[in-house]
């Protein structure tokens, strides 16, 4: 943000309260043939949409804006990399939420030696969040993902088994019965 011009400002109000991650907001730029830029956001959850309308009015002079262009074609390969970089820390970010939330909805089916190496995991996915080394970040991420692919194994396997523990028990009742038989369609008949 300390790198960009700011242009104009709106809220988008009356979002109902809800976790990380679960809100979309849709938001379109368009600009017209006279320069004129028109955003919109929509939440498409609740359909709620506010719109702005920016003009020429942002108070650059053609040289300022030329020079923002030269200044943004020469750095384009900083730009990239940084991008590059609050993508990793969003998605590492996700990741980490996504997965303690899932840890404390299932904590009663999860075994302790998976749980205890997610929450390393996770402990190191955050202290590389803490610091500024992005391959640590990514390092850290990956790390959590198999930890967290092992979570759904182990609760999958544990569901598994209760429902094979079940399931043998309501079959050894002998109630189960095939029938067979077979279907005349009646109408086909009568031709």
């Amino acid at each position: 943000a300390a790198y960009n011009k700011k242009l104009g400002q709106f809220q988008l109000t009356g979002i109902a309260p809800a976790p990380q991650g679960v809100p979309q907001i849709e938001v379109t730029f368009d600009i017209d043939a006279n320069g004129i830029v028109h955003v919109t956001a929509k939440d498409k959850g609740t359909g709620k949409e506010n719109t702005i309308k920016i003009q020429e009015g942002s108070g650059l002079s053609q040289e300022e804006i030329d020079r923002m262009i030269k200044d943004a074609e020469a750095h384009a390969a900083e730009d990239s990399k940084r991008r590059e970089e609050a993508e990793t820390r969003n998605q590492a970010e996700s990741l980490v939420y996504q997965t303690e939330k899932f840890v404390s909805e299932n904590e009663d089916k999860v075994p302790a030696e998976v749980k205890t190496k997610v929450e390393a995991a996770i402990k190191d996915a955050k202290d590389a969040l803490a610091g500024t080394d992005i391959a640590a970040v990514k390092s850290a991420v990956e790390k959590l993902a198999t930890e967290s692919q092992s979570l759904g194994q182990a609760i999958y396997e544990s569901q598994a088994a209760d429902t094979a523990a079940s399931g043998n028990g309501s079959s050894a009742a002998g109630d189960d019965q095939v029938v067979d038989a077979e279907v005349v369609d009646d109408a086909s008949e009568r031709k």
